[in-house]
């Protein structure tokens, strides 16, 4: 089979907590309005929009999600660690021939910037793409499965018709990500290689 295995980033591959934290204090020293950054890391997973709608009157959102974007690179790529057994997992997809795709809502080059800094080095990276979104993504780069934290990102794995495959990393416990109709939750990344062999050795030839 021509194996290609999509994965989203924040608290999937990353553990994006302390970087995000990091760019939202800035980002609220800056502009001297309160953003509870504690709170805004909780509920990481839809688009940014989202959650400066919390903070920012809606006609504001615009600029302060572009002054966001561009603070971003100095405060988050240093103290953002990638999640355990993240590199494993790509790598584990590309030793068996397959294709390691990120697909993500986060934007795209701040999200090349993490994976460069972390050195995960995978075949494509796909941004702007959030939930149901990623689905045309992962279809027309031939996903078979997408391992995402989220509900949102089971929700863009069962649109494109791609196995879904849950950690519950992020802000959603297993049981949210069973009822979101995840087809596989695992603990973690670490146990993706493992799983994926299974899965492989599963297959028609």
């Amino acid at each position: 089979m021509n194996l290609t295995v999509g994965f989203d980033l924040d608290m999937t591959l990353i553990d994006s907590r302390p970087g995000i934290r990091a760019a939202y204090r800035a980002l609220s020293a800056e502009t001297g309005t309160y953003i509870d950054a504690d709170a805004a890391v909780t509920r990481l997973g839809p688009p940014l929009d989202e959650e400066l709608a919390h903070w920012f009157p809606q006609a504001e959102i615009p600029a302060m999600a572009d002054r966001y974007r561009e603070i971003y690179p100095e405060h988050a790529i240093e103290p953002t660690p990638a999640m355990p057994g993240a590199r494993e997992a790509i790598t584990a997809v590309q030793a068996m021939g397959g294709r390691a795709i990120v697909v993500t809502a986060k934007h795209e080059p701040n999200a090349r910037l993490h994976l460069k800094h972390l050195g995960i080095e995978p075949d494509a990276v796909i941004g702007w793409l959030w939930a149901e979104a990623k689905a045309g993504a992962l279809r027309e780069h031939g996903a078979q499965v997408y391992v995402g934290d989220h509900i949102g990102d089971v929700r863009g794995a069962r649109t494109a018709g791609a196995l879904s495959v849950a950690v519950p990393t992020g802000p959603c416990p297993e049981p949210e990500l069973r009822a979101a109709g995840a087809d596989v939750v695992l603990p973690d990344l670490t146990a993706l290689p493992g799983w994926l062999a299974q899965y492989v050795a599963a297959q028609p030839v």
